[in-house]
């Protein structure tokens, strides 16, 4: 029988990421909520080798390294971006795409190879997807899922965001998340959607 849900009592969170982007949108998330929150990166922790081939199982090894290193509660996001002509790539391998020759990671090329790619047709359908994952030094982790629907756009638009931010504009609107404040972003972000999941699943009474 699978253990149910656990909740976060306050106290301590590691963020197990060293993306700052996604370190700002998840501080943000959490601030109302009253819990003490530090990065992976603040506590000299290295980044796991991320070998799964899904997000969730990415997400979980992430969470699971911060856990087990700090002895706390650890939240974890995996994302990426699924561009339909591409059959649904970069996907989990949205950040690899960015990686240069010698380490470091390059995002307008990353979107330039997704234009390359999907050059002649005419299907314009993206997706964002993110997964959380929470994980307790015992090894116990939650899941929780998110995703925007779109389109992608090149050349890439806005300065805002990180990532591939520039190319894609969520349903129901005309600015890529490129080009909108982080405000208006965080009404359609996959990340705030899988967000809201853990605080109503995390956080709720």
């Amino acid at each position: 029988m699978a253990e149910a849900p656990r909740k976060l009592a306050g106290g301590k969170l590691v963020l197990a990421s060293h993306n700052a982007g996604k370190l700002r949108e998840l501080r943000a998330l959490l601030t109302p909520h009253g819990i003490e929150v530090v990065s992976a990166g603040e506590l000299g922790l290295p980044e796991p080798e991320e070998t799964g081939t899904t997000f969730e199982e990415n997400a979980a090894i992430k969470a699971l390294a911060a856990a087990t290193a700090t002895s706390l509660p650890a939240l974890a996001d995996d994302s990426g971006v699924m561009i339909a002509a591409l059959g649904g790539a970069p996907g989990v391998y949205t950040a690899d795409w960015a990686i240069t020759a010698d380490g470091s990671r390059d995002y307008a090329a990353a979107m330039a190879r997704v234009a390359e790619e999907a050059e002649g047709s005419p299907d314009r359908r993206a997706a964002f997807v993110s997964v959380l994952a929470l994980a307790w030094p015992d090894g116990h982790v939650q899941f929780y899922h998110g995703r925007s629907d779109g389109q992608w756009v090149y050349p890439p638009r806005g300065t805002q965001g990180f990532g591939y931010d520039p190319l894609f504009i969520p349903e129901g609107d005309t600015r890529t998340y490129g080009e909108m404040p982080p405000a208006d972003k965080a009404l359609t972000n996959h990340r705030a959607r899988a967000f809201a999941q853990f605080e109503a699943g995390a956080l709720g009474g």
